[in-house]
């Protein structure tokens, strides 16, 4: 007598298991797609000619001696000394992070939210702010001015060897 043995295959697919597993992985899909989303909404922007990228700021000679420059997409200030040196200062208070003006009657920087006042190179005069403004590289290439903001370089306050010079 023969023996039969009945066994369930388990290795078939049921509707159930593959509606599950089309909907585990369309779950999936949509996530990661949010995830990345995210993170490209979240990340700085790096455009040339705008904060957080390199600026050319101009030609050497459009900026005359004991001038400041303000570039508004760039955020921040060029200053030409009156010996030919370059310095950038950033527009961000070291107070609180407001955004400093250049009033050129009283040649000083003024922050607006809690009155400090800054110097023609951004060296504190009137506290609270602890510290001078901060600044940003700059490099003369072929007679142009380039500024890389992508990183606020921290100074307790103006020193000479901060210009740059052609």
């Amino acid at each position: 007598m023969t023996q039969q043995t009945t066994q369930t295959d388990t290795s078939k697919m049921t509707r159930r298991n593959f509606l599950q597993l089309g909907a585990g992985a369309l779950g999936l899909l949509a996530l990661l797609e949010m995830g990345g989303a995210s993170l490209a909404f979240l990340a700085p922007r790096k455009i040339e000619g705008e904060f957080g990228g390199v600026v050319k700021a101009g030609d050497v000679d459009s900026f005359p001696a004991g001038s400041v420059t303000e570039f508004p997409d760039g955020r921040f200030f060029l200053i030409r000394a009156d010996d030919g040196g370059f310095l950038t200062v950033y527009r961000r208070c070291t107070h609180l992070g407001c955004s400093v003006s250049w009033e050129a009657d009283k040649n000083q920087f003024v922050c607006p939210c809690h009155a400090s006042q800054f110097d023609f190179y951004g060296s504190v005069e009137n506290p609270p702010a602890p510290r001078a403004l901060d600044t940003f590289a700059i490099e003369i290439e072929d007679g142009q001015v380039v500024v890389d903001t992508a990183k606020p370089q921290t100074r307790d306050e103006f020193e000479a060897n901060q210009l740059v010079y052609t």
